[in-house]
């Protein structure tokens, strides 16, 4: 940094709160997107100036609007689990905007069935405080051990218990928020009202790139541990396995989970039964009487379509799958140390969502073209896909696909995953689906952002327009910068 930017800061926070070390920046600057260019040291994007961390909303505000004045980039950043290059660095004159040492839970109202938190608590945290009192939040993301609270609200984040407690946007009651002049919104915590537009949607998902969230209140749920129960089939096929997930919800039904998994997604996943065939997963809590009815509609949906079920799955082995799906920083680290060793890219991911007409049409047209089309098919160590989040009128699908690195560490995200990543977007888009359903655009989807929302991209693109006149708000997410697409992905 310049002097007279360290003194500009210094004004605002205390030193020990502003980080210049080189190591830091560089992994600053770029999310796990490029996680495999990270650890080969080969990154390609200019560090940012400095991390900041302030502990206030007024510090937040003080530090948009020093950089609004200036025409510093800011990239908001809290928990560091995101994966479409949302944290990317695309401009030289940036500063990351850390809100982990904002991290007090301000108050845990079980009568009103609520939680105030700032947004650097962890999720973990919240959870673990909540058990102790019966109750959750209901959001379990695979990242809930490292996560925080204003990073799952700003990029529309969704748990493995969607099917039943809704994704984040279903769980925010109100939010404090501040915007790159300095002001600072906060929304009441009310349970619904129809004073206009839901003002709490301009936060919610905006990654960043239009405000900076620095407190949420959500929903709480109490908690029935005792009353959980474990579903598994073996079936023939993805469509009869869709149709089973159709049948549970579309009767009224909410199972906590309800998955889909294609043969070569479910092996890594259940080597312990794998047989070769699609696997299928419900997984029910709550209540008593509302698990008991719930289990029946699994029940009598899978004898609806009993010819296509190969075998019933012993319940245990679905539980001992559930009790080791998420991620700690341990595991984020062992996955960086086997890309280094191994020129081996695991769980890359491409999740989409479309009606329940066009999700099987929108999986085997991908399937084929990837076969057909993708000319480093041979390196592919898996290709599969898994539906894991259901709704009354459709699901998503998430695309999962491993490959050996034969390239040069900077020609990965080029050679591999944005050919299969390309191919996945323009055929959900064919079929009307939405190519995010629950990762964000971040800055490697931003090139199909207008084509996502057709006509109502003018609605998108005015509260840029108004919310962040200078541009200074994550410079390249959600909105196209074509310049920086050309530089940075198409190359």
């Amino acid at each position: 940094m310049t002097a007279a930017l360290t003194q500009d800061l210094t004004a605002i926070l205390s030193e020990n709160r502003i980080i210049t070390d080189k190591e830091a920046l560089y992994d600053a600057s770029a999310d796990r997107y490029k996680k495999y260019a990270k650890v080969k040291n080969v990154l390609d994007v200019p560090l940012p100036l400095a991390i900041v961390f302030p502990e206030s909303a007024e510090e937040v505000s003080s530090l948009l609007q020093y950089c609004s004045d200036h025409s510093i980039n800011v990239i908001p950043r809290s928990g560091k689990t995101a994966t479409e290059g949302g944290l990317e660095n695309w401009k030289d004159e940036t500063i990351v905007v850390d809100g982990s040492k904002m991290n007090r839970i301000i108050k845990l109202d079980t009568y009103n069935m609520q939680a105030t938190v700032q947004a650097g608590v962890p999720l973990q945290q919240l959870e673990d405080e909540l058990r102790e009192k019966g109750f959750t939040t209901g959001h379990s993301p695979q990242s809930k051990p490292v996560a925080q609270m204003g990073g799952l609200v700003s990029t529309r984040s969704i748990g493995q218990f969607s099917t039943l407690y809704g994704a984040i946007e279903d769980m925010v009651v109100g939010l404090e928020c501040v915007f790159p002049n300095g002001h600072i919104s906060k929304i009441k915590n009310v349970p619904r009202r129809s004073g206009g537009p839901d003002i709490r949607h301009i936060a919610i998902g905006n990654e960043g790139a239009l405000c900076y969230i620095t407190e949420v209140t959500v929903k709480i749920f109490k908690f029935y541990p005792e009353n959980n129960t474990f579903h598994g089939y073996l079936v023939d096929s993805v469509d009869s396995g869709l149709k089973m997930l159709r049948e549970v919800m579309v009767n009224g039904y909410r199972p906590s989970v309800a998955r889909l998994y294609s043969p070569d997604d479910a092996k890594q996943h259940f080597s312990h039964f794998y047989k070769g065939e699609h696997v299928l997963i419900f997984m029910n809590e709550g209540p008593k009487g509302l698990v008991e009815a719930t289990n029946q509609a699994v029940y009598e949906a899978v004898e609806t379509f009993s010819e296509n079920v190969v075998e019933k799955v012993d319940p245990a082995h679905i539980q001992t799958w559930f009790e080791n799906l998420n991620w700690d920083q341990s595991r984020i680290e062992k996955e960086f140390r086997d890309m280094e060793e191994n020129n081996t890219h695991d769980g890359f991911t491409t999740e989409v969502s479309a009606d329940w007409e066009n999700i099987a049409i929108i999986y085997h047209n991908v399937m084929e073209r990837i076969k057909n089309e993708f000319d480093r098919y041979d390196d592919l160590t898996m290709l599969g896909g898994h539906s894991s989040h259901s709704y009354l009128n459709g699901t998503n699908m998430y695309f999962v696909y491993n490959y050996t690195i034969n390239c040069e560490p900077e020609e990965e995200l080029l050679t591999y995953h944005h050919p299969i990543h390309e191919i996945i977007i323009e055929e959900t888009l064919k079929q009307g689906g939405s190519m995010c359903h629950h990762h964000g655009i971040g800055k490697y989807r931003s090139e199909w952002t207008k084509e996502e929302h057709g006509s109502a991209y003018y609605m998108l693109e005015q509260l840029k327009h108004a919310y962040d006149p200078n541009g200074i708000m994550n410079h390249g997410t959600i909105f196209p910068q074509d310049a920086e697409i050309k530089k940075y992905i198409r190359r």
